[in-house]
């Protein structure tokens, strides 16, 4: 949504998740793209929490690890946020050209947005032009406070790189969803994006954003019921969600608390889905994409799809990018799909693109 480009240059994708920093670099040729690099390296849990960098020398430090580990030479990223900071909001306004709203956009933006003005990064994206006979007109208006924006900066650049796009992870997994599919005339689409701490949701109608919404429960959740219950290490707790048996515990004695868990987070994606309806044209949701690092949790697709009565796939966004097999393990590739949802997103955004 914010961009800082000049010229034209290749990017990498940056994503810089609470339990990961995953970077892709894709090469676009005509309509074809080819990854190039990709790297993925965990961090602390504590690290990142709920978007907020608590500790910039080791998000550097891993950053830049991981470029050098998987050579990747290109410097300009593009990166996301999520969590607290962001605020997106579909609003109407007035009908007016672009120019106008770019103009206008703080006002309109005032009576949405909880903080001053002066502490946002504002964007938009105008949804739907307006008919000959309308009087207003749907925009997406986003906004991210500055001190967050400031501190994602501050460690790409403490990593030797260039911030040259700075996106929001939900509308990073709209790109990666729409690159090459064909989405249904009328037809609703809920990409929900699974990942440690924060859980995103974007629900796409004819293939254009309608709604979206971040929600604090995500995959450490699992971790944390597991500890609690079982008594078990962060550790084995980990692996026991992975469905893999530790000291004293078998798959077995962990499945009462993953299906709670499971629970807890079909009922959050259902309450998104309520306030979706009450305040959209749609009343309607056709399937989910499952996406983040939970999404291959054994069994979490087909429950959800028992719960929330939908078809329930798993994302991958590397099924139509070109992947030279000499290079990349494709069983490597399957099993880090999901989780590298958000990067390949960023990836596959154009250097020239101007904010908003």
């Amino acid at each position: 949504m914010f961009s800082w480009m000049t010229r034209q240059k290749e990017l990498v994708g940056l994503d810089l998740g609470t339990s990961s920093v995953k970077a892709v670099h894709l090469q676009r040729s005509r309509s074809t793209y080819t990854l190039v690099d990709l790297g993925i390296a965990p961090i602390h849990p504590k690290t990142i929490v709920g978007g907020v960098i608590m500790d910039a020398a080791t998000v550097s430090a891993t950053i830049r690890q991981l470029f050098v580990e998987h050579n990747i030479g290109v410097k300009e990223v593009a990166f996301s946020v999520s969590g607290n900071s962001v605020i997106c909001k579909k609003i109407k306004v007035p009908k007016m050209k672009r120019a106008e709203l770019r103009e206008g956009i703080a006002w309109e933006a005032g009576q949405y947005i909880p903080y001053s003005i002066e502490d946002v990064n504002l964007d938009f994206q105008i949804l739907r032009e307006a008919g000959p006979g309308d009087q207003e007109m749907d925009v997406l208006l986003v906004a991210v406070k500055k001190d967050a924006l400031k501190a994602y900066l501050a460690v790409i650049s403490a990593a030797g790189l260039h911030a040259a796009v700075a996106d929001v992870n939900a509308f990073a997994i709209e790109n990666s969803f729409t690159m090459s599919r064909k989405i249904q005339q009328g037809e609703v689409v809920a990409l929900v994006n699974i990942g440690a701490v924060v859980t995103n949701m974007n629900i796409l109608h004819d293939g254009i954003s309608d709604f979206t919404r971040d929600n604090s429960l995500g995959g450490n959740r699992y971790t944390e019921s597991l500890q609690k219950s079982l008594g078990v290490s962060f550790d084995q707790a980990e692996a026991l969600k992975r469905g893999e048996p530790v000291e004293g515990h078998s798959v077995a004695d962990a499945m009462p608390v993953v299906e709670m868990t499971n629970g807890e987070l079909a009922g959050a994606i259902r309450n998104s889905f309520t306030f979706y309806h009450s305040t959209s044209r749609s009343k309607t949701v056709h399937r989910v994409v499952l996406s983040g690092g939970c999404a291959l949790l054994p069994g979490l697709a087909p429950y959800l799809s028992r719960a929330l009565g939908l078809p329930v796939e798993i994302a991958n966004p590397f099924q139509h990018i070109v992947a030279d097999p000499k290079k990349f393990d494709a069983q490597y590739l399957a099993s880090i799909a999901p989780q590298m949802t958000v990067a390949v997103g960023l990836a596959l955004r154009e250097p020239e693109d101007d904010a908003g």
